[in-house]
């Protein structure tokens, strides 16, 4: 096989499609034949063997409601994920809204208050974009459970 193998979900997928398009036409076939078939498109002897070559569905690095800390312009922070959108094979966009919020201002004469904030970071949860010391401007630290 040349083609790199869609996880186990999206061959189970086809298997159900290509029952419907059947049924469809007043053929039946069973959802092990089903599977059996696909297998066999993709060049595999059988449905266990496709199985096994196949991978799980990745599971997203950040999902909506989940608990993130880390640290944003060098100031730390708690809060949750807001929006998390895939952006390419190796970024993420991401909305936090923050627990309490960050002041990113550095002069003592006024304060920028930040409650919420989007930003890009790739698959370690490092922003590509970088403080003028070279330090990511967001980092986060790890994944808290849901609440």
């Amino acid at each position: 096989m040349d083609i790199a193998l869609p996880s186990r979900d999206a061959l189970k997928a086809q298997a159900r499609r290509l029952r419907a398009r059947l049924a469809e036409t007043g053929q039946t076939l069973s959802h092990s034949a089903a599977l059996e078939a696909i297998a066999h498109q993709w060049g595999a002897r059988d449905w266990n063997t496709l199985c096994a070559l196949a991978g799980e569905t990745p599971k997203p690095a950040w999902q909506v409601g989940q608990r993130v800390s880390g640290r944003y312009l060098g100031h730390p922070f708690r809060g949750q994920v807001h929006g998390a959108e895939r952006r390419g094979a190796r970024h993420w966009r991401l909305t936090l809204r923050l627990d309490t919020p960050v002041d990113v201002a550095r002069s003592t004469h006024f304060s920028c208050l930040r409650r919420q904030i989007s930003c890009t970071l790739d698959a370690q949860g490092r922003s590509p974009q970088k403080t003028s010391d070279g330090v990511p401007q967001m980092v986060l630290h790890g994944h808290w459970a849901r609440d």
